[in-house]
């Protein structure tokens, strides 16, 4: 039989690195989960998930979380897996992997990307996405409203962050699809948010309320949980939908476009 290797405690990341390290290098994630329960004990499995999104160097989700919520070079303590798909991940390595890091998107946000030397910004290989990239008015709209919460009506509203997890609100991953923005109200009431590029279709509200029953079981703790459609429009069949649900708000936006002279420039292209 073989002896437990560890015995003191040490944090989730590095408990990970340890277990992909003595299991030879490569590991998929039961694999890792055997390891750390063998030598540490139950460990929460979503905070290891977690942690196995945060170190992984190509892994787009791990922006969402404390430790990458800013822009660098993936070369830190935090940088130490490589994710090749399929629940497996192997210890990262610059020169088989490339060089990874944490960028400003050109829209709002963060993103993940591999570095590629002496190409033009235009050559860069594709945002690595679990999802299609967003046109980039959603994007934004998306971020203007996680950075202006407070201008949504009759509402007091913070991003919402996993305590155990530390994972955001931006595109909460769920067993249903990703939401567009969880947030939180000033009573702890959990809120989820929808977005929508143009108009509103009533069948916004069956997806937003499969979110609201996956929240209310897996994280609202009995806490309220109400949801928020945001679109240009709003078609009427949603309208007469949402008169009879109870818990779900409406909202549309408006975007202004305006071409101005910058100061000095004449206007001799008349």
């Amino acid at each position: 039989m073989t002896e437990k290797i560890i015995t003191a405690k040490l944090p989730i990341w590095q408990m990970i690195k340890q277990a992909v390290e003595t299991l030879g290098g490569r590991a998929d994630y039961p694999e890792i989960k055997a390891y750390i329960a063998k030598n540490w004990g139950d460990a929460n499995e979503n905070t290891i998930n977690a942690q196995l999104i945060t170190i992984s160097v190509n892994q787009p989700s791990r922006v969402h979380y404390p430790q990458n919520k800013k822009p660098r070079i993936a070369n830190g303590p935090y940088d130490v897996l490589y994710s090749i798909g399929s629940g497996q991940v192997v210890q990262y390595d610059p020169k088989e992997h490339g060089t990874w890091e944490i960028y400003e998107r050109e829209f709002g946000g963060l993103g993940v990307r591999q570095i590629i030397e002496n190409l033009d910004e235009k050559d860069l290989p594709a945002e690595t996405e679990e999802e299609p990239l967003l046109f980039p008015i959603e994007a934004n709209l998306r971020d203007f409203l996680i950075k202006n919460l407070h201008t949504v009506k009759d509402y007091r509203l913070k991003l919402y962050t996993n305590p155990e997890t530390g994972r955001d609100g931006k595109e909460y991953p769920t067993d249903v699809g990703p939401i567009d923005i969880l947030a939180e109200e000033e009573n702890g009431g959990l809120v989820v948010i929808e977005l929508k590029l143009s108009r509103g279709p009533d069948r916004a509200i069956g997806q937003l309320l499969r979110y609201m029953g996956w929240i209310k079981e897996h994280l609202a703790s009995g806490r309220s949980v109400r949801g928020i459609i945001v679109a240009n429009k709003m078609d009427t069949k949603i309208k007469y939908a949402v008169s009879v649900t109870q818990g779900i708000a409406l909202y549309e936006y408006e975007l202004k476009f305006e071409l101005s002279t910058p100061p000095g420039i004449g206007t001799s292209g008349k």
